[in-house]
């Protein structure tokens, strides 16, 4: 484990469950090619499977003794389940200058550091932010970015005296608003040292100008691609093709706004989606030119007239004072050199993110309390046991957070647990079983729910065993619902010639097995029963977990997917914030007092062994063997009643693709891999 400081104040009747959201088109039902249609393969199906009864309590006893509990989870009944968010603390950053003794104690640590943290005094910390942004924590010899480090850096380079300010490259970005704005939050605290942070953009959008507006400077070079045109979702539609080449969708969606299955079923975007995806659209777009406005010092008005205008030269923004100069990155290394006192023939020191990343808190001197809090990450698709085609680090597994939960379940040192979400969902049984040791872990100590980009389905019902949940303003979370079904392959076989029988004893034998004929009725009837009872127990356990009667969670489930802000008002969210106010709520219900440095422990996983890096490093430079292994995995396992949104959604609002369309729905799909 880890340490980090704080300084912020096959039954057949039973298909397999999923929770997902934002997953793919393509696994929304349950498909079998002719080559998949084996005796081996429904066998390995059928043992896939398990029951419906992943959405029940334990038993009648633990609904009891679990009932007289929920008064202790949230204080808030007679609110209607609604939001208290200023009953919370804010966790809001205070930076506090070292006095003389501290000082002298940092030199002392920077002379015995190891030489890797070794940096240069007036040096500065250049950090390139682009493509995917990880919210686990990374070792050293990982690659990419990691949002944890992210954060740690702009700490740890606000109170170093070798750090004179930061020089931050953002590109192109492939990652939710929720990091973005934990990103956004951490540059505005770390000015309140005094110290500078300057900005460049060879390339921006609406998420990069979000974050880059921030920064005291902001440059580009007279080539930079500009697109702050305005935000767009998209979904796309299967129905016409799959009706021409003879594939029929036969898919059972519980909850109006379950837009998961459209793209298979439907030609067009239903009204209830539509409505779903404009409130979403809207909060984005609404919360963009707000916080840039306020930033710039411009009426919002003036923003979102220049947006309309459609502006693509550079020359523009410099004149409406959007960005500060057009130079290119030498230039501003020259400019960074007359700042800082450098001579014109001399090297600028600069440290970068991955050298800095290894500098730890106890050479700074930001070495926490002695209360501990135990941060416990979960990110990724949810998946109950490994697959063998799996890799270290894909997903959630289930039976290993388990064992990370009860492990700090059963330590007396953690005083409170972080349980740090960003999971579009999975299965529904690994979801389950989650909820309820994480509602265990909650009898014995207080536990908060941080919502980073998304925490929908699968990572909502993890959330809500939690005592407080917190989330970002534009967290995509909630999907409280169910989809379920299967292809009738009936008329593509008969084009090509393929003949399927089956012998088969049980009169729902064949529910799964025949996809080369519709349903019949009593089938068609058992499936409906059977998703709209899965809903059902999902809808009641939210209830049951945020102290709302069925009727109210009713109107907020439906399958719809709501922005943090909106989930607040809710009442399926406590607070807005992000991992730092988080925190701040943990000292609380531990009675931690504001003012007292606590240590975060991550509970990290287990380093991978010898064979499984080499594995990692095989995979990576085949990468398509990977991507056909899972995706095989996928087509095989991935069956039944499904509580999911669709990856288009998800894809638009998160990142723009401006590829071919079928090979975004292609991306959707391995994207919920």
């Amino acid at each position: 484990m880890s340490k980090l400081l704080l300084l912020h104040t096959h039954h057949h009747l039973a298909p397999k469950i999923h929770i997902k959201s934002f997953s793919s088109i393509l696994t929304h039902t349950v498909s079998l090619s002719p080559l998949q249609s084996t005796h081996s393969t429904f066998q390995s199906l059928r043992r896939t499977l398990t029951s419906v009864r992943a959405f029940d309590d334990s038993s009648s006893d633990a609904d009891s003794q679990q009932q007289k509990q929920q008064e202790d989870f949230h204080q808030d009944d007679n609110n209607g389940g609604k939001s208290t968010d200023s009953h919370y603390p804010s966790g809001e950053f205070e930076f506090r200058k070292f006095d003389a003794w501290k000082s002298f104690s940092v030199k002392l640590r920077m002379l015995v550091a190891y030489p890797w943290e070794r940096v240069r005094k007036g040096s500065v910390l250049k950090m390139t932010l682009r493509g995917q942004i990880s919210d686990q924590l990374k070792s050293r010899f990982s690659s990419g970015l990691s949002l944890p480090k992210i954060c740690e850096n702009f700490i740890k380079a606000a109170y170093d005296p070798r750090v004179s300010g930061i020089y931050l490259h953002i590109e192109s970005l492939n990652c939710g608003w929720g990091k973005v704005e934990e990103i956004r939050r951490h540059i505005m605290d770390f000015k309140k040292s005094g110290k500078f942070i300057i900005g460049y953009v060879p390339a921006c959008g609406e998420k990069e100008y979000y974050l880059a507006c921030a920064c005291e400077e902001l440059y580009a070079p007279p080539s930079a691609y500009f697109s702050l045109y305005g935000l767009t979702v998209q979904a796309s539609f299967l129905g016409g093709v799959l009706e021409k080449v003879g594939v029929e969708p036969q898919v059972q969606r519980i909850g109006k706004y379950k837009s998961a299955g459209d793209q298979l079923t439907r030609k067009t975007m239903s009204e209830e989606n539509c409505e779903m995806l404009t409130a979403l659209l809207d909060n984005i777009y609404e919360n963009w030119l707000d916080k840039v406005s306020s930033t710039k010092g411009k009426k919002r008005e003036d923003v979102e007239k220049f947006i309309n205008e459609g502006v693509y030269k550079v020359e523009r923004l410099k004149e409406e004072g959007l960005i500060t100069n057009i130079l290119y990155d030498d230039e501003v290394i020259s400019l960074l050199k007359e700042r800082l006192g450098v001579n014109k023939d001399e090297n600028l020191h600069i440290v970068d993110y991955r050298k800095y990343s290894g500098v730890r808190n106890w050479t700074l001197g930001l070495t926490g309390g002695k209360e501990q809090i135990a941060v416990i990450r979960a990110s990724g698709s949810i998946s109950r046991v490994r697959s063998p085609l799996s890799l270290p680090g894909s997903g959630i597994i289930g039976e290993q957070l388990i064992e990370k939960i009860r492990s700090v379940r059963e330590s007396k040192k953690y005083k409170a647990v972080i349980i740090r979400i960003d999971s579009p969902g999975g299965d529904a049984l690994a979801s389950d079983l989650m909820w309820r040791e994480i509602r265990l872990l909650a009898e014995s100590k207080p536990v908060v729910a941080s919502m980073s980009d998304v925490a929908a389905s699968g990572g909502y019902y993890m959330a809500m065993a939690a005592q407080t949940i917190i989330a970002e303003n534009l967290t995509l979370t909630g999907s409280i619902g169910v989809v379920t079904g299967k292809f009738n392959l009936g008329k593509l076989y008969e084009k090509i010639g393929f003949n399927k029988e089956i012998i088969s004893r049980g009169r729902y034998a064949e529910l799964l097995a025949a996809e080369q004929r519709p349903f019949r009725p009593d089938e068609a009837e058992l499936f409906a029963k059977s998703a709209q009872n899965a809903y059902k127990q999902f809808r009641d356990k939210a209830a049951f977990s945020r102290s709302m009667t069925v009727d109210n969670m009713e109107k907020v489930a439906q399958g719809r997917v709501w922005a943090g802000k909106d989930a607040a008002s809710q009442g399926l969210v406590d607070a807005i914030g992000g991992f730092s106010r988080a925190i701040a709520i943990a000292k609380q219900q531990a009675s931690i007092p504001r003012d007292r440095q606590v240590t975060l422990v991550e509970v990290s996983k287990q380093s991978p062994s010898l064979p499984e890096i080499l594995s990692g490093v095989g995979n990576s430079i085949a990468g398509v063997d990977r991507t056909l292994k899972e995706l095989l995995q996928d087509l095989t396992f991935s069956n039944g009643i499904q509580a999911r949104m669709d990856g288009i959604l998800f894809q638009r609002l998160e990142g723009v693709s401006y590829a071919n369309p079928l090979l975004g729905l292609i991306k959707d799909y391995l994207s919920s891999l």
